[in-house]
């Protein structure tokens, strides 16, 4: 199956892009430039569609993204420390971002005549993230499929939409990801900061997957006790 992976260049959407190249499915890469705090992680994009030899579409949507005002990813407010079940890593959150991003990476692929679109949300998002849940991801599948209906037939993937990050971990490195060549952190400094609320997930799907975790971290222990609902 030709399939888009939306990819971020983090530990998921990477993950999830050797996935499907082991599978022999990866058709192509599309990241997003929404005027996110850093691009380190389009960095990391190019550089894994560049090892799996597909291409690799990168999509400024700058202009969008400074009319979504209030998000800490895009500069609106400091990015918090702590664990995503955590009501302060609402600041996170994007309006709308998700929703955007497939509605332009189904569009590529109807026009590349991909057979589908994979995106890697998962379980961990549901908290946070209104377009990372299932009610979501279908309601958009049935969308899309009446938006090009008669013109092209488009899946929408989400192989990890019921399952943990930890399982992402767990196939990802069965897949042979390179994850110390995957960006998740949102501070984006020289390393990963150890804190904010996607490097403490991260650190916590290794451990929980039982695999070593490559990425060096500025704050290496933190993550243990905002698992544990402790603010440091």
């Amino acid at each position: 199956m030709k399939t888009i992976v939306i990819c971020s260049g983090g530990l998921d959407s990477v993950s999830l892009a050797h996935v499907l190249a082991k599978a022999g499915d990866l058709a192509a890469l599309v990241s997003f430039d929404y005027g996110q705090r850093h691009r380190k992680e389009l960095d990391f994009a190019a550089e894994a569609a560049a090892r799996l030899g597909v291409p690799h579409h990168l999509i400024d949507m700058t202009g969008i993204g400074a009319a979504l005002t209030g998000s800490a990813l895009t500069g609106g407010a400091e990015v918090p420390d702590g664990h995503y079940a955590e009501e302060t890593m609402r600041i996170t959150v994007v309006p709308n971002r998700n929703a955007i991003m497939l509605t332009v990476a189904f569009g590529l692929a109807a026009a590349q005549g991909a057979d589908a679109v994979a995106t890697a949300v998962h379980g961990g998002d549901h908290f946070i993230y209104p377009d990372c849940r299932p009610a979501f991801t279908e309601s958009f599948a049935a969308m899309q499929a009446a938006a090009l209906d008669g013109y092209a037939d488009v899946r929408l993937l989400t192989p990890w939409v019921h399952r943990s990050k930890a399982d992402i971990v767990t196939d990802g490195a069965r897949a042979g990801t390179p994850f110390a060549r995957t960006w998740s952190c949102y501070k984006g400094g020289e390393i990963h900061c150890g804190r904010c609320g996607t490097c403490v997930e991260r650190r916590e799907a290794f451990d929980l997957a039982g695999i070593d975790d490559p990425t060096p971290y500025a704050d290496p222990d933190f993550w243990r006790a905002a698992v544990e609902g402790r603010h440091v």
